[in-house]
């Protein structure tokens, strides 16, 4: 017999009334973020250091709504993300949803690597969600708690092919959101992180230049998991709304896979 969901059950997948700031939110799974849980009722700040495609995402929404704010900086600038904070909290009153999603790969072997690329991907990945997190986390504590997704990786349980950096930090990210989330579920924060696979954002596709493969090729390749196809960066916001939402209010220090399979 099929359970009846009444609408106190559906009330817990609202985020009415509630704020997110995310990184990385002008392109990709951040914005997939940015737009899923402004369709659940929160306001949205997305941080990007795009400032060209932040005005674009701005334009498709309606001038008159207030859901969806940009604010451009880098994160891995500890005063550009002290001034999001800052900036999120004077707007919206509160910083109650902090998505930690930006990121960026370098394809290459450890030998082939070079230093500058190596702080490059370790320093947006890993040292952003450091930064960022200690910026909003204080707000977070001062007004009762709040959730923290991080965004790592299905490189970031197991190793990948000439992605050095990138398996490093994002395995980084994995453990970092289980001291995050032993330090402060005591303040009513959760801290949770999604691992994802191979989902068609620009990233990846940016993967196939580097490696210099054919794209289409690499995309297929992709989507050779048990459920048949490459993800979406929807997939992935799906699975934040449910743990930024009350659907999850005993879930700290987890480490979710969203990967079609892909490490079954």
């Amino acid at each position: 017999m099929a359970m009846k969901i009444d609408s106190s059950f559906l009330s817990k997948i609202s985020l009415a009334g509630k704020t997110a700031l995310i990184s990385g939110g002008a392109s990709g799974i951040g914005l997939a973020c940015g737009r899923i849980f402004a369709q659940a009722g929160a306001r949205v700040v997305l941080f990007d250091k795009d400032k060209t495609k932040g005005q674009k995402i701005l334009q498709e929404f309606d001038a008159s709504s207030s859901s969806i704010i940009f604010i451009p900086g880098d994160v891995t600038s500890a005063a550009d993300c002290q001034a999001a904070a800052d900036e999120a909290q004077k707007i919206t009153g509160n910083i109650d949803i902090l998505v930690n999603n930006a990121g960026v790969i370098i394809r290459k072997s450890i030998l082939e690597t070079s230093e500058k690329e190596w702080n490059e991907v370790v320093e947006v990945s890993l040292k952003g969600t450091f930064l960022l997190s200690r910026a909003v986390i204080p707000v977070m504590k001062a007004y009762g708690g709040g959730a923290i997704i991080n965004i790592g990786s299905g490189w970031g349980l197991k190793g990948g092919p000439q992605a050095a950096a990138y398996c490093a930090a994002k395995g980084g990210i994995v453990n970092l959101t289980r001291a995050m989330a032993i330090d402060h579920g005591p303040d009513n924060i959760r801290v949770n992180c999604l691992c994802p696979g191979d989902v068609d954002t620009p990233l990846l596709r940016q993967e196939a230049q580097q490696l210099g493969v054919d794209e289409s090729r690499f995309l297929h390749e992709a989507a050779a998991r048990p459920l048949a196809r490459i993800g979406q960066p929807e997939d992935i916001a799906l699975a934040a709304l449910f743990l930024a939402s009350n659907l999850s209010p005993w879930i700290t220090g987890a480490v979710l896979v969203v990967d079609g399979g892909g490490l079954a």
